[in-house]
């Protein structure tokens, strides 16, 4: 029998095991009228903190530029002056597939380009936390064929195509998002790029068979760091166009041939100068003995911040082999030291009287503005358009890379026609299969297994057993003489890659 004491202890004891009880489902359930939902929390002070630094509010107006290789996702405020500055820098937990753009559905690549997000793209029930969907296909794609749908940048670390990111992350994120469009954003600018636009990478790759599409993006990309302002985004000739517009005042033809340009003279003679000393750059690190490259991942990485993280990341077997960049035979597209040189110079000159220009027409705004002529002066005087160009600048191009390497333009889609040139017989918005083509798909991992690229899918589990198998050419590439034989010749006749499952 139990004394009164006992009774009372033990009385005590289950009331407060049932308080707790109730305290902890109170936890778990997260009421609406106790806490807030994840897309309707506020702005954290330190983020409020970090904006009033930057120069910039929460109603602002926002930007996002992501970087494939380094894994890092950038967001924009602008400032009360009209331009962008970097707000912070995320590390990326999670992407999958290859450097380059996305083409077909189930490939596992994350897009590369310039896209747009609005108020409807924003999913508030995400699956993975929060999300929003970054308006894959654009007319670029589209106009190339390319196939897929639902690519987003969501929560979980877990990609098939997608940007993803730590829970804590997109929170964050979302809600930088949801206070511009509040503020009257109608629409955030993305711009997805394969790695970050620096000459050095660019003498990396410039044997690369995407290298052609990269100079594009690197354009848009060039037009931003000039300005800091957003880049507006055409597409014409299967070709982006950037800060430009149709002379005639008509509406560009993602398909059709291009009509004549006009440009901000002095944003162009920026952009222009820019380049020039880019061109340079590559041209010394070439002569310094930088060697073309053409990375190869299982699929896909993740920044090394999350280095340790592995069991709750999709395909963490595929992130434990790591990116292997494989040699590319250049000696026949080797330019001798002397060309280079020579390059070199040029370029530096042409910066230079491009920076000269440009500094002469920011002057002569300045000066037409603090006058306050008329409206029509003004106009006149600030928007004066360059001289029309038949093409967009990808379809003359007189970069480095051109000149000294010969890369090849990405070819149109087969229903764009111009003067300049018409399209072949049976012609298809694939490249040609030059050797760098050949060496690229050889390289490329085979028979991927189709996963949802979608916020609706179900998380894709870690450590699964359905693995793509090695790329052929990984393993020899981890001795160097070997990976420099087989960037040579590729041998392997049977490493054609399978085609995907459709998928997202």
């Amino acid at each position: 029998m139990f004394s009164t004491t006992d009774l009372a202890a033990r009385i005590g004891a289950f009331a407060a095991s049932v308080l707790l009880a109730v305290f902890l489902a109170g936890c778990s359930e997260e009421p609406d009228h106790i806490l807030a939902s994840r897309s309707e929390q506020p702005l954290s002070p330190q983020m409020l903190a970090l904006m009033q630094e930057k120069g910039t509010t929460p109603a602002a107006p926002m930007l996002i530029r992501t970087y494939k290789q380094e894994a890092e996702f950038e967001v924009w405020k602008m400032r009360s002056d009209g331009q962008y500055a970097l707000l912070k820098t995320y590390p990326m937990c999670r992407w999958s597939g290859q450097l380059g753009p996305k083409r077909r559905e189930g490939d596992r690549q994350v897009p590369e380009g310039f896209y747009w997000i609005t108020p409807a793209q924003m999913n508030p029930n995400s699956e993975y936390y929060l999300s929003f969907n970054v308006g894959y296909p654009n007319a670029y794609d589209r106009a190339h064929g390319a196939t897929g749908e639902s690519i987003m940048v969501h929560g979980a670390c877990s990609s098939a195509g997608c940007f993803s990111m730590t829970d804590e992350q997109i929170a964050e994120i979302y809600v930088v998002a949801r206070e511009a469009f509040a503020g009257g954003q109608r629409k955030i600018q993305m711009q997805s790029l394969p790695f970050h636009m620096t000459p050095e990478n660019f003498a990396k790759y410039r044997l690369d068979p995407n290298i052609a599409f990269w100079k594009e993006l690197k354009t848009g990309s060039d037009n931003f760091e000039a300005t800091r302002q957003e880049v507006a985004v055409g597409v014409c000739g299967g070709h982006y166009v950037f800060n430009a517009a149709a002379a005639n005042g008509a509406e560009l033809d993602p398909t059709g041939a291009c009509p004549e340009l006009k440009h901000d003279p002095m944003v162009e003679a920026e952009v222009v100068a820019k380049q020039k000393r880019d061109d340079a750059k590559i041209a010394e690190l070439v002569a310094e003995g930088v060697k073309p490259v053409h990375t190869v991942y299982a699929d896909g990485g993740q920044n090394a911040r999350f280095a340790s993280r592995r069991g709750d990341v999709s395909r963490p077997e595929a992130l434990a082999e790591g990116p292997v960049d494989v040699a590319i035979n250049a000696k026949h597209k080797t330019p001798t030291a002397a060309q280079l040189k020579a390059a070199e110079a040029k370029d530096l000159a042409e910066a230079k009287a491009e920076e000269k220009r440009a500094a002469a027409l920011r002057e002569a705004r300045a000066a037409s503005e603090n006058a306050d002529k008329s409206e029509a002066t003004q106009a006149d005087v600030g928007s004066q358009p360059a001289a029309p160009t038949p093409q967009p600048a990808a379809a003359s191009d007189n970069s480095i890379l051109h000149r000294l390497f010969g890369a090849p333009q990405p070819s149109p889609p087969a229903s764009v026609q111009t003067a300049a040139q018409p399209p072949a017989q049976g012609q298809t918005a694939e490249p040609a299969m030059t050797d760098n083509n050949a060496f690229y798909e050889q390289t490329q991992p085979r028979s991927m297994r189709a996963v949802q690229d979608s916020t609706d899918a179900s998380a894709e589990p870690a450590g699964g057993t359905d693995t793509p198998a090695t790329p052929p050419l990984r393993k020899q590439a981890q001795t160097a003489d070997t990976a420099q034989q087989t960037a040579a010749s590729p041998s392997d006749a049977t490493s054609q890659p399978a085609q995907p499952t459709p998928g997202q």
